[in-house]
C-alpha cells in the first residue's frame, strides 16, 4: 500500500534543528511540475534548502513554523526571498518572530526578526501543496507554540513541544512547565496511537510510544 503522505528533512543550524518539508508521493503525483511541498522551520541556511530542494524538482508552496526561536527562523528570510513563498504562523507567536529578544537571537548576536505574512488560530485547516493539515496549538516550549497535524498521512510535526522520551525547555520567555505538560496530555495524546512525531530535535517517534515511556508526562 502506497504511503499517503511523504516527508524529508533536513538539520541544520547550530544545536541541529530538523527541519521538514511533506509532500505528496510519487504514485500520487505523476509529473515533475507537481512535487509541491510545505516546508516547516527553515533553522538556517535558505539558500542550501531552496538549492537542494530545487535539484530535486521541488517547488515550495508555503513555509509554516511551529514557533519563533532562533533556531527555528534562521534560514526564514532567505527562503522566502528564493522561493517565493509566504510564511505563516500560529497567531501567538507573531510577536516572539519579532523580537531579537525574546526569540534569544540576541544572545547569539544574530538579532533576528521576521514579520510573518499571515497568522493562523488553534484548529484552523491549511491547504497547499495538494495537502491539508490542522494546526494545533501547544502552548508550553513557549505561549504561541503549536504543531501541525496531518491526518491523511497520520503526520505531526511537533516542533520543540514533544521529543523522543522528552519535551522542550520551559525555561525560556513565555515558557511554562505546566502548559506544555498539558498541551501534551490534551492535544497530542487524544491522537491516534500510530501517529508518526516528527520533532525539531533529535529522533522520530510515535504518540504511541510517548504515552508509554515519556517520563515527562506518564
Amino acid at each position: 500500500m502506497e504511503k499517503a503522505l511523504s516527508i524529508g528533512m533536513f538539520t541544520l543550524g547550530m544545536v541541529g534543528t530538523n527541519c521538514y518539508f511533506v509532500y505528496k508521493p510519487d504514485a500520487e503525483c505523476n509529473t515533475e511540475d507537481c512535487k509541491h511541498v510545505i516546508f516547516f522551520d527553515p533553522a538556517d541556511q535558505g539558500k542550501k534548502i531552496y538549492e537542494k530542494l530545487s535539484e530535486n524538482g521541488f517547488v515550495i508552496d508555503l513555509i509554516l513554523l511551529t514557533h519563533g526561536h532562533f533556531d527555528h527562523i534562521g534560514g526564514v528570510e532567505e527562503l522566502k526571498s528564493l522561493s517565493g513563498a509566504k510564511v505563516y504562523c500560529y497567531e501567538k507567536e507573531q510577536a516572539m518572530c519579532k523580537d531579537a529578544y525574546l526569540n534569544l537571537s540576541n544572545d547569539y548576536n544574530m538579532h533576528l526578526k521576521i514579520t510573518p505574512d499571515g497568522l493562523y488560530k488553534d484548529g484552523d485547516t491549511i491547504s497547499a501543496a495538494g495537502m491539508s493539515c490542522r494546526l494545533i496549538a501547544t502552548p508550553g516550549h513557549t505561549s504561541g507554540s503549536c504543531c501541525y497535524y496531518f491526518e491523511e498521512g497520520g503526520i505531526l510535526i511537533s516542533g520543540d513541544t514533544l521529543f523522543e522520551e522528552s519535551v522542550g525547555r520551559t525555561d525560556f520567555p513565555t515558557g511554562s512547565t505546566s502548559e506544555i505538560v498539558r498541551s501534551i496530555k490534551e492535544k497530542l495524546f487524544v491522537l491516534p496511537d500510530e501517529t508518526v512525531v516528527y520533532p525539531g530535535h533529535g529522533e522520530i517517534t510515535t504518540i504511541e510510544h510517548e504515552k508509554m515511556y515519556n517520563p515527562f508526562v506518564i
